[in-house]
């Protein structure tokens, strides 16, 4: 990454396309990956492993991640939510996986039917299975803790909860931990302390990359409450697509366009052409003309005269 400031993870193909009923056509899939890779975004989360039953929308995910594996400098994501999701991830050729843990049980539950103990058996089970590979078939693990900050099935998440799982995820052999803010509910303040809290236990090299939703219109002021904590990683989705679908109410991640561009406008190199990404939405609304896009940057356009590389910022 020395090329770039921040690393925008792009998870609408996963993230997105769980929490709608709308079933996108692999063809359109590629095709939606394929542009953005070509406008410069660098990591996409394609789908995830998950029982086609539970999830038909993404039932085709080791295909389309075998396929975007031949998209030169693209890293290639994806979700497990257990061993055999791992399992398979692996022999798609995932080059990352995340395996989520619930900070609230009851979340947990009924996102993975499993508890904290199920879950944490799952992650050692994974661990002890890529420790058999050859380093460079191994993909990167991490740990992502969901509903970090607040849960819409139990309310308030303590914090000690949080950090505990963080360790236990390390100790059990996560490459890194992720911050999930599954349901919306993180302000800046919160998430700073957290990401404080979290960097005291772990290490600030095991937490780098942090998950918003923009449920209630703090997505963006969060993502820069990270930024300048140190957090170099954010994901977000295409026109703001997504949300879990085993916690109600937990809609809207943040769009990929506004803050591609709000990095690009504060200086911040994210590698990615802001006109080649916002021409990338056109391939999504054609394959999914029944569902809402959501973005400021692509309804108001880019700024007159605007240029790459900083609005505003002082010469």
């Amino acid at each position: 990454m020395n090329d770039i400031d921040v690393l925008i993870s792009e998870v609408g193909p996963r993230d997105g396309l769980q929490s709608i009923q709308s079933i996108m056509p692999l063809e359109a899939k590629q095709a939606w990956i394929k542009a953005e890779a070509a406008a410069g975004v660098r990591e996409i989360e394609v789908g995830s492993f998950v029982p086609p039953k539970l999830l038909p929308q993404l039932a085709d995910t080791a295909e389309v991640v075998a396929w975007a594996r031949t998209i030169p400098g693209l890293a290639v994501a994806a979700l497990v939510p257990n061993f055999k999701g791992a399992e398979n991830a692996i022999k798609a050729g995932a080059h990352k996986i995340t395996l989520p843990l619930s900070v609230s049980e009851t979340h947990s539950q009924a996102n993975l039917k499993k508890t904290h103990a199920q879950v944490l058996e799952e992650v050692r089970k994974i661990v002890e299975l890529l420790e058999t590979l050859p380093a460079d078939e191994r993909p990167a693990f991490e740990g992502g803790l969901s509903t970090a900050f607040g849960c819409t099935l139990e309310g308030a998440v303590p914090e000690a909860k949080v950090v505990e799982l963080a360790r236990q995820l390390i100790d059990l052999g996560c490459d890194e931990v992720g911050l999930s803010d599954t349901t919306g509910y993180a302000n800046p303040t919160q998430l700073r302390r957290l990401i404080k809290l979290v960097w005291a236990e772990v290490g600030k090299d095991k937490l780098t990359g942090v998950h918003l939703h923009n449920t209630r219109g703090l997505g963006l002021a969060n993502a820069v409450a990270a930024l300048e904590e140190g957090i170099t990683t954010l994901d977000s989705s295409l026109g703001g697509l997504g949300g879990c679908p085993f916690a109600p109410g937990a809609s809207g991640n943040i769009v990929t366009e506004d803050l591609a561009f709000m990095l690009d406008a504060m200086g911040l190199r994210t590698g990615i052409d802001l006109d080649r990404l916002l021409m990338v939405r056109e391939i999504v609304i054609a394959a999914l003309p029944d569902e809402e896009m959501y973005g400021f940057t692509p309804d108001a356009g880019l700024p007159k005269g605007y240029g790459t590389g900083g609005w505003g910022v002082a010469a």
